[in-house]
């Protein structure tokens, strides 16, 4: 009883209202800034307050440069901001002071204004300098961004063997520099926007203006509007806000190339960049992208076709064939050929475990060995292939343990799965799925599942497209790029 009350009290005590952040207006008072500077950024030790005399006609003004250290390039503040400042010669004009000090005197192109404090925060934050002018209430922020990130390299997760060889960094300048290179267009449009209640992050929306729905933009604004992360630390913190909805495939593309990402703008979708992470998500993500890659595009219609075609096949393998293994040897194994059953059933003979039980065990331990492999160091990475491959393989069949063909089922299995990458998690839930649905009920259990996979595929939105266009709903014109790709000739139409 008691802990439905705490239950019950939970639920029903009203919420505390989120307060909104107190906004601390720019005085003019060089020295009253710099004390709410302090008092906003506490007992910090990167804050960096620096005063300036800028000489006058009729004397001499007061500055105040702030800046966060390490995220300014100190030779870039101290020639072209504060040094300036402290040797620009009085000016003799009318014209306004800060006027004066933005366009004349700081040689820096990016600077910007604004009137509180809590925006200074935010802009040297961002890598900016303030510049404070005593007896003004309106303040300067300067680009001075120096801060160390990643140069431009391959990326490790879409590898290619004919394409650029470039990858998005973690900086957000960086990475829309680098598609601005691909789509020299003045469509290209980044529109930025701030999430994160703490950490303030940066996200831009990328898009062409021409070619995308306006429909989609003002959703996916809506959505990314709703996001109450402190701090969104990757783009994937944000991939259930903007997929609704309860499907394991996920409705958001995900890449690390500026080609793949300028080609899916120019079909009409929006990518998202997120400052200091080097995925970009693309939306809406249809299920056909999966079985493509760039590579499909350089090479004849008829190979590619050949390898779209064996993606599929590995798919349903993946995620299929070890259900319908374990249905079949635990209910119907008249459907195995003759010389197959005798070695199927001398194999489980001779094993400690029902087939069902193998192949759960041993799916199971493979993800472990996956997984431990992932998080491991790269130098003891090869220990874990080496007991894998020995151990857990070979040993495991000469001892007994388990039996060959469930090793086989299992390799094979694996190896499907990795041709498709993207889809890896939900084919890896849909195995462990289907292995217990056709364990406990057979191929009437395995039927079931796949006809709720397919509902959920049927029924799934990106963004309000459907999921499984241009298959479901049909659209003959887009099927020119789904099962096959057609020659370029096709796919330059806009249209039938």
């Amino acid at each position: 009883m008691r802990i439905l009350e705490r239950i019950r009290a939970y639920y029903m005590t009203p919420k505390e209202e989120k307060q909104p952040e107190k906004t601390v207006p720019v005085t003019g008072i060089v020295n009253e800034d710099a004390q709410a500077l302090r008092t906003l950024f506490g007992e910090t030790s990167d804050l960096e307050l620096k005063s300036v005399t800028l000489e006058i006609k009729d004397g001499a003004v007061s500055v105040l440069v702030a800046c966060v250290e390490g995220l300014c390039d100190k030779e870039l503040t101290a020639v072209s901001i504060t040094g300036r400042i402290a040797q620009a010669l009085p000016t003799d004009d009318n014209r306004d002071l800060l006027d004066v000090l933005k366009r004349d005197i700081i040689t820096c192109s990016d600077i910007k204004t604004f009137r509180t404090i809590n925006e200074a925060a935010v802009f040297m934050m961002s890598g900016h300098v303030c510049v404070f002018l005593h007896g003004y209430k309106t303040a300067l922020a300067v680009g001075a961004q120096g801060y160390a990130y990643r140069s431009v390299d391959e990326p490790q997760t879409e590898v290619l063997q004919r394409g650029s060889r470039e990858g998005f960094s973690e900086p957000i300048k960086v990475n829309q520099t680098l598609l601005r290179r691909r789509l020299k267009t003045t469509d290209l449009t980044f529109e930025p926007m701030q999430i994160g209640k703490k950490a303030k992050t940066d996200i831009a929306l990328c898009y062409l203006r021409s070619v995308v729905s306006r429909e989609q933009l003002a959703m996916l604004r809506e959505r990314l509007e709703r996001v109450e992360l402190d701090l969104p630390f990757t783009s994937g913190c944000l991939v259930e806000y903007i997929d609704e909805g309860r499907s394991l495939f996920n409705g958001v593309g995900v890449t690390e190339r500026p080609d793949v990402a300028g080609a899916k703008l120019c079909e009409g979708k929006i990518a998202v960049m997120v400052d200091g992470t080097p995925s970009v998500l693309i939306v809406p993500h249809l299920m056909v992208e999966n079985f493509s890659t760039l590579d499909d595009y350089s090479d004849k219609p008829y190979f590619a076709a050949m390898t779209r075609l064996l993606k599929y096949a590995a798919f349903v393998i993946s995620v299929f064939l070890p259900g319908v293994y374990v249905a079949l040897a635990s209910f119907s194994p008249e459907f195995f050929p003759g010389q197959l059953l005798t070695k199927i059933t001398t194999s489980i003979s001779k094993t400690p475990f029902s087939a069902f039980s193998e192949v759960l065990l041993f799916t199971f331990i493979y993800e472990i060995m996956r997984e431990a492999g992932l998080r491991l160091p790269k130098t003891l990475g090869h220990a874990v292939s080496i007991i894998g491959g020995l151990v857990i393989g070979d040993t495991a069949v000469s001892s007994g343990f388990i039996g060959a063909p469930t090793l086989m089922i299992v390799a094979l299995t694996v190896i499907c799965s990795y041709v498709i990458p993207e889809l890896y998690a939900p084919i890896s839930l849909l195995r462990f799925l289907l292995i217990i649905v056709g364990g406990i009920w057979g191929m009437w259990g395995i039927m079931l599942a796949m006809c709720a996979m397919t509902v959920d595929l049927c029924s799934k939105k990106s963004l309000d497209v459907p999921f499984m266009r241009p298959i479901s709903p049909l659209d003959p014109f887009g099927l020119r790029d789904t099962l096959i790709r057609a020659p370029w000739s096709v796919l330059s139409r806009r249209s039938a």
